[in-house]
């Protein structure tokens, strides 16, 4: 009989909002060759030299704005997304959260979970769209550490869950509810950026699926299911027909870019300017990349966004939150996971309906 036992990992926080923390994990976060994807020297020029030095000051500043009694919004809705989850799997099952840098470290998950005599780990990603930055660093950390083992369980990673019906539900029925409540003119889908390069190489020296004539991935459809590209608007066209919005409605674009080289395109604050400016009053603005509000939320779509379109004419702009640690979303992710349980334990302990969704 397999024991399973689950990590669930997120993105990542410092342990405080001092800067001396901001910059350890801003150190950690942007050394990852995942992440800034360049040679290890120029990378430990541009992160040592320039980016943290003259970065962490300013970005301690926005954790402190945004930060809870309890600490990180990420952490603290992590935990109690965890507690939902792990209550509802009972003690035959353990799950465990971490982060992908700092704390709880992805190595205290997994050694919590070996001594609790797991043979079979589920990594499940808090990020529903892959990308090499966030679930491939994932996997690579996870693989990494359990290398290392004497003996190596069975690992399963859930790599992307960007359709799946009970994700897709949990935004959905947010967005309705929004656009009921605020009665937008549009509603825009952000979605955290990478660079273009990012998506290059994900097709192994084939031509990039974006730079075809016939490229189609801003339609959701594209032969590459790890397209991240592809799967934002395949999930935005998702959302936004469980929730009712007709095509016209909806803008699908990326945000948070970093540095000069091109990101994936349209870009969020071009995109908001150019809906202000061709009249657009009232703006709704959902994230499904990310499943827990943070400074990409809070701080950079409800703040600083909503000041570009005020300045460029818009007078309404609302943000839908995040699923958080909300008791639907706790559900959907129990049901995900339940789908990767040995069989014997799927059939004797749950009755769960199947959905698509890919592993790896």
């Amino acid at each position: 009989m397999k024991k399973t036992g689950v990590l669930m990992v997120n993105l990542g926080t410092p342990d405080s909002y001092e800067k001396k923390d901001v910059a350890k994990y801003l150190n950690e976060f942007l050394m990852d060759g995942r992440v800034i994807d360049v040679s290890y020297l120029m990378r430990l020029f541009l992160v040592k030299v320039i980016i943290v030095p003259f970065r962490s000051g300013k970005v301690s500043k926005e954790y402190k704005k945004l930060w809870l009694e309890n600490g990180s919004p990420l952490l603290v809705y992590g935990k109690e997304l965890r507690k939902k989850v792990s209550e509802k799997f009972g003690d035959d099952i353990p799950v465990e959260l971490a982060m992908r840098y700092q704390s709880p470290s992805i190595e205290s998950g997994l050694d919590n979970l070996r001594r609790q005599g797991v043979n079979h780990i589920i990594v499940f990603p808090l990020f529903p769209q892959y990308a090499s930055a966030t679930t491939g660093s994932v996997a690579e950390k996870v693989m990494d550490l359990v290398s290392k083992w004497n003996v190596i369980p069975d690992i399963q990673f859930l790599n992307s869950y960007h359709e799946d019906s009970r994700y897709i539900s949990c935004f959905a029925e947010k967005l309705k509810n929004d656009v009921e409540k605020h009665k937008p003119d549009h509603v825009l889908f952000s979605y955290h950026g990478i660079p273009e390069r990012h998506l290059d190489n994900m097709n192994q020296g084939t031509v990039p699926y974006c730079k075809r004539p016939d490229c189609t991935c801003s339609k959701g459809d594209t032969e590459n299911s790890f397209c991240y590209r592809s799967s934002c608007f395949q999930t935005s066209n998702l959302i936004a027909e469980g929730a009712g919005l007709p095509i016209t409605k909806y803008t699908t674009s990326f945000q948070s870019r970093l540095g000069k080289d091109p990101w994936i395109k349209p870009y969020t604050d071009a995109t908001i300017e150019e809906l202000a400016k061709k009249g657009i009053k009232n703006l709704l603005v959902i994230s499904p990349s990310f499943v827990a509000d943070c400074l990409e939320t809070t701080l950079e779509i409800g703040e600083q966004y909503k000041e570009l379109f005020e300045e460029h004419g818009g007078t309404t702009f609302n943000y839908t939150l995040s699923l958080n640690a909300e008791d639907k979303w706790a559900e959907a992710v129990y049901q995900i996971i339940s789908d990767l349980l040995p069989k014997t334990q799927n059939s004797e302990n749950l009755n769960i309906k199947k959905s698509e969704h890919t592993i790896i």
